[in-house]
């Protein structure tokens, strides 16, 4: 198994810590809105990781956390906490947000039938451990003191630069005139945050006699080892993540513990909508509710992110939903065959279909390898199992065997065909329609598939 590590800048063969079970950690939501279909393109990605790590006899430790409190609107230690943000505008408590946002990511998460994570895991839940963090970093001369908060020293880290590959001499030279006169080093960031006079933060802690709330990468750190340990295998997030939550998370983790933080880091890209990038106020954001008024499923959506790569900028247009709708439909078309033929065997189908997996999760290479084989084969119930445990877009729940009564009546117009009683044939077939199954003749006989 092949995966590209974003620490390196090349593609690597996988070798984990232990030859049993893979410890993986995702970057989860920001609870403070719905998530749109864009916000689930990685999650879609990371279970195809999940997926292909369990068909190559793994057993996965997978951590996700939830974003409850510390993420300010900007990633560089400004603006307005996003929750308190969400707060206001839906005129509720952070908390009633969180758990209002959180509770729909999760039912989404669920509907795109995605393989549970071993633990789901709010920052909010971990401030106690947040403080030990911090703490240590303080104990080894990592922080100072300022009017907003703990900032960590970037320059007491040697390497904090190599990750990202940063130009600091750059990112100073480029600082805004308003930047922040008490920070040491344009890169330093909060670790911790201080209650300043007026400020309306309804999360807050005391710590140091002093109220205040963690730092959004302090979150994922904490999380990561207390519930993992680092080393960890695979760090997962967005390639927005790289340059600052990442680099950051990696200096605290590492300077606090003097361990490597994770061994391997993949990075998906993102998703524009018709050409442009998702933004409310130009009005691209879709939800799965609105997938689902125009007639498509969580599966539709699943299938068309997976036909592209986690490392490639997709582009959504809804008639490439609809193609992806239309080519699922013929998967599990295929997977109907296997209640009414003997099946062929697919072993080698199986082996090329996981090999395009451990190539750095190719799955359009995937499909492309299942396309081979769908119109002159039938496909057994484990080859069909195997296909949802590749994938996980419910092709065998959604393909069930149709009823005895149903059966006799395909049989039964077939015979008036045969007969010449068209009146009688086409009546059954409209029948047949309503239940919505479609047939296929053939000399022998029918056969049924789904029409829609």
């Amino acid at each position: 198994m092949k995966l590209y590590n974003t620490l390196n800048r090349k593609t690597e063969e996988f070798k984990p810590l232990d030859e049993k079970r893979v410890k993986i950690y995702t970057c989860g939501p920001t609870v403070y809105s719905f998530a749109h279909i864009g916000n689930f393109t990685s999650y879609i990605y990371w279970d195809l990781l999940i997926r292909t790590l369990l068909l190559n006899g793994y057993g996965v430790d997978r951590v996700l956390n939830i974003t409850d409190v510390g993420h300010l609107t900007s990633d560089a230690d400004e603006g307005e906490d996003k929750m308190e943000k969400g707060a206001k505008r839906e005129g509720k408590t952070v908390w009633e947000v969180a758990e209002m946002y959180m509770e729909d990511f999760l039912k989404n998460f669920r509907a795109l039938n995605m393989v549970e994570p071993t633990s789901i895991c709010r920052a909010t839940d971990f401030i106690k451990e947040d403080f030990a963090l911090v703490d240590t970093l303080d104990k080894k001369g990592y922080l100072y003191d300022t009017t907003d908060g703990l900032y960590f020293d970037t320059s007491k880290f040697p390497t904090y630069a190599d990750f990202a590959r940063l130009d600091l001499d750059h990112l100073k030279a480029g600082a805004r005139v308003d930047f922040n006169s008490e920070k040491k080093n344009i890169s330093d960031f909060a670790v911790w945050k201080w209650i300043r006079d007026g400020e309306d933060h309804a999360m807050q802690w005391e710590y140091r006699g002093r109220m205040g709330y963690p730092g959004w990468h302090l979150e994922c750190a904490t999380i990561i080892h207390e519930k993992l340990g680092e080393p960890i295998d695979i760090h997962c997030g967005g390639v927005d993540h790289i340059p600052v939550h990442h680099t950051n998370e990696i200096a605290e983790i590492e300077a606090a513990y003097d361990h490597k933080m994770a061994n391997y880091w993949l990075h998906n890209n993102f998703i524009t909508i018709e050409g442009e990038k998702i933004s409310k106020s130009i009005g691209n954001v879709y939800y799965f509710d609105d997938l689902t008024e125009r007639g498509f499923s969580p599966m539709d959506y699943k299938m068309w992110v997976l036909q592209g790569h986690y490392q490639s900028e997709r582009n959504f247009a809804f008639n490439d939903l609809a193609a992806a709708k239309q080519r699922l439909l013929n998967y599990r078309n295929f997977a109907v065959l296997r209640w009414q033929k003997d099946a062929t065997d697919l072993s080698e189908a199986r082996k090329a279909i996981l090999e395009q997996l451990n190539n750095n999760l190719n799955s359009a290479g995937a499909f492309a390898e299942l396309d081979k084989v769908i119109n002159t084969n039938v496909p057994d119930e484990e080859f069909v199992k195997f296909l949802d445990d590749a994938f996980g877009l419910n092709i065998a729940e959604s393909t069930p065997d149709i009823s005895e009564d149903l059966k006799a009546k395909i049989k039964e117009r077939f015979e008036a065909k045969q007969a010449r009683d068209f009146a009688k044939a086409d009546r059954l077939r409209d029948e047949i329609a309503e239940e919505g199954i479609a047939l296929l003749d053939n000399a022998e006989g029918s056969t049924w598939q789904y029409a829609k």
